[in-house]
């Protein structure tokens, strides 16, 4: 069981402390071994806002986006979704980490695209977007393959509907994987740099259903290296390093007029 802030007052987890908050993040920490990965991450992500986090390898942004949907539990601090927490429940004075289960329950709601597409190679295309809403939300078959379709169409693949993992290219199957994501309905969607295992000629492609994703309006965290998209699409640039948020702002603020020195050997050395 986490050993997760025992200290903390139940009425600083309430819902409702802010209804335009999606996210909020306050002295996350957390550690592998004697490893702190995260050494106090205070972040808010606010409705319809697309956040982009950016940073040297190792300072904690992968790991923070698991933290949110309780792919990994945190050590200290508090995290919540919507006003509530994830993977945790309140017991007094004190916040106890829920089973698996109710865990499950709550990630449902958060769609999440990983570096690796992870679908299942023994399932089209239609059946790998169509699974978790008939298996997870017991939605029936029709009404779940036709909203799959849909999906398919919005990120252009529709005609790949009966098509195997094996049979598609890397920057189609991550398409299908951002529609499988969004097949659950989720009301927020994190992105581990979706475009880091793919071909050069096939990052484009899956940045525009990126883009199209945050014109939409879903509340968006991405992790990504990819500097234009970051610039472009992003309502917010946040840079991390060493475990801690060390710059946050518009992406023209942090890109161009980085505060800390830190920050600003960072960006010098991806120019």
């Amino acid at each position: 069981m986490s050993q997760l802030g025992s200290d903390i007052p139940v009425e600083n987890t309430r819902e409702g402390s802010n209804n335009d908050v999606m996210v909020d993040a306050s002295d996350v920490c957390k550690r592998f071994g004697a490893l702190d990965v995260l050494r106090g991450v205070n972040l808010r992500v606010h409705r319809g806002e697309v956040l982009a986090i950016i940073g040297p390898s190792g300072s904690g942004k992968s790991t923070f986006l698991r933290c949110i949907n309780h792919l990994e539990s945190i050590d200290s601090g508090r995290l919540l979704v919507d006003g509530e927490l994830v993977g945790y429940r309140r017991d007094g004075s004190k916040i106890r980490e829920v089973s698996k289960k109710h865990s499950a329950h709550r990630r449902a709601e958060i769609g999440m695209v990983f570096q690796s597409f992870n679908l299942f190679p023994n399932m089209t295309a239609l059946e790998n977007v169509a699974l978790g809403p008939i298996r997870v939300k017991g939605e029936n078959r029709t009404s779940a393959q036709e909203r799959g379709r849909e999906l398919l169409r919005r990120v252009g693949l529709v005609d790949k509907s009966d098509v195997y993992p094996r049979k598609l290219s890397g920057g189609q199957s991550q398409r299908v994987a951002i529609a499988r994501a969004l097949a659950m309905e989720p009301k927020l969607m994190l992105f581990d740099e979706p475009t880091s295992a793919l071909d050069p000629e096939m990052v484009g492609e899956v940045l525009d259903v990126m883009r199209q994703i945050a014109e939409s309006g879903m509340t968006s965290i991405v992790v990504t290296h990819e500097m234009g998209f970051a610039r472009d699409a992003a309502d917010t640039l946040v840079l991390m390093a060493d475990g801690v948020v060390v710059e946050s702002g518009t992406p023209q603020e942090v890109l161009t007029n980085p505060r800390h020195e830190r920050s600003r050997r960072f960006i010098d050395s991806i120019r």
